[in-house]
């Protein structure tokens, strides 16, 4: 029978939700005894392997992880199949204790039962498709006691995330796999802004928060996880000049952020499973943005009994935005310090800088924005919090003039 199509698997993941259950192995199994009809009318099953195969799939690799993958061993003994890895796992479990702590043990004990075949699969490949697919998570996460919550008005609380989305054209015209940040409204559900890159990085994530600021204002405090860029220092310094307090969800606790994952389980199911152009970034962002707007914010939210975009208009006598400035742009810039030599100049990035009052000998701070390539960054000097303007490229030459100028 023709292979499940993307849409018809994102249809049984759905079901999942909603099926009677105390655990999610509970709700898997009911799932697996459920019949779906696919694209053609025809009623198809599926196993609770292959549904639980699928789940992890979709919660590693998103959308991507879901699309069919020409074999790599076409025409060479087939190697064990996740679904026969988590079987002969969750088999094994009985046995033992502290199942993160005892992967090698773990191996062993299905070779010696016969619940796997060595000659099948490799003891780094066991361990590769444990850490992949996530199958030796603690019992105890699947019982944790966790109370759903809302906040009470708009932007007491955003939660941010990133998603891995599809591939996309580049300028040079190669394909590449793109990667969504967004920032939703906890009591809304609003997005406040959300962006498709080819890179996830700390530059990409304060683009993306700056257009979140200046769309609908600054929330009073920001739920993200522990990655890297969640975690930099510029972020940090970002949300402590504009009065946000930073907060941190525990370690591998993506559900403290649930409220985002169900967004973009929406992006997934709603947007990605499209035709969608993928010509270029600008393109796919366009769309992206057009759905948000006219149809995520613009459609009735099932918690909320009204329009996402409705509900954040209650409180917007609340919000606080950021105050209208030609300097607002600095509060996103990077930062670093600097001593100042008894010239009045510094260094900073192989390049020397004037400054543009006297501070000899003081140690000075300066915030400039990134920039990619030769281009001289602008760099703005503050000095005890306080700003002194923007510091000048040093030349010497035209320094000497005017020197010999003055003393004529």
């Amino acid at each position: 029978m023709k292979q499940p199509s993307v849409y018809l698997k994102m249809r049984v993941l759905g079901a999942i939700d909603t099926a009677p259950g105390r655990t999610r192995h509970e709700r898997v199994h009911h799932v697996a005894s459920m019949t779906f009809l696919d694209e053609a009318g025809n009623a198809r099953q599926f196993t609770w392997r292959t549904i639980q195969t699928w789940y992890y799939r979709y919660k590693n690799h998103g959308i991507t992880g879901m699309t069919p993958q020409p074999r790599k061993d076409k025409g060479h003994t087939r190697k064990v199949t996740p679904e026969e890895l988590l079987e002969a796992i969750n088999s094994a479990k009985p046995h033992f204790q502290k199942l993160r702590h005892n992967k090698m043990a773990l191996y062993r004990f299905c070779i010696e039962k016969g619940l796997l075949d060595p000659g099948r699969i490799a003891q780094t490949t066991f361990y590769r498709f444990v850490r992949e697919y996530q199958l030796l998570a603690p019992a105890n996460e699947e019982h944790k006691q966790r109370l759903a919550f809302s906040m009470q008005f708009a932007n007491q609380l955003w939660q941010a995330d990133t998603m891995v989305g599809p591939y996309c054209t580049t300028a040079s015209g190669t394909r590449q796999q793109t990667k969504l940040i967004a920032f939703l409204d906890d009591a809304s559900r609003v997005i406040c802004h959300g962006e498709f890159f080819f890179a996830e990085n700390v530059e990409t994530l304060v683009q993306t928060l700056r257009a979140a600021f200046y769309k609908r204002g600054v929330p009073e405090q920001l739920l993200v996880d522990n990655g890297s860029i969640y975690c930099s220092q510029e972020i940090t310094l970002i949300c402590a000049r504009v009065g946000c307090i930073l907060r941190h969800t525990a370690v591998r606790d993506a559900a403290a952020k649930g409220k985002i994952e169900r967004f973009f389980r929406r992006v997934r199911d709603q947007l990605l499973v499209r035709q969608l152009d993928l010509s270029s970034l600008d393109v796919l962002n366009r769309q992206f943005t057009d759905w948000v707007e006219h149809d995520y914010n613009a459609t009735e939210h099932d918690a909320l009994g009204m329009k996402p975009i409705d509900r954040f208009g209650i409180d917007l006598n609340r919000i606080r935005f950021l105050p209208p400035s030609e300097h607002s742009d600095e509060l996103f810039y990077a930062e670093a310090t600097r001593q100042v030599k008894k010239d009045n100049t510094f260094s900073f990035e192989g390049r020397r800088y004037e400054t543009p009052v006297d501070l000899r000998g003081r140690e000075v701070q300066l915030r400039y924005e990134r920039c990619k390539g030769d281009v001289s960054p602008t760099v703005i000097l503050y000095y005890k919090n306080e700003r002194l303007g923007a510091a000048r490229l040093l030349d010497a030459v035209a320094n000497g003039l005017l020197r010999r100028k003055e003393q004529a």
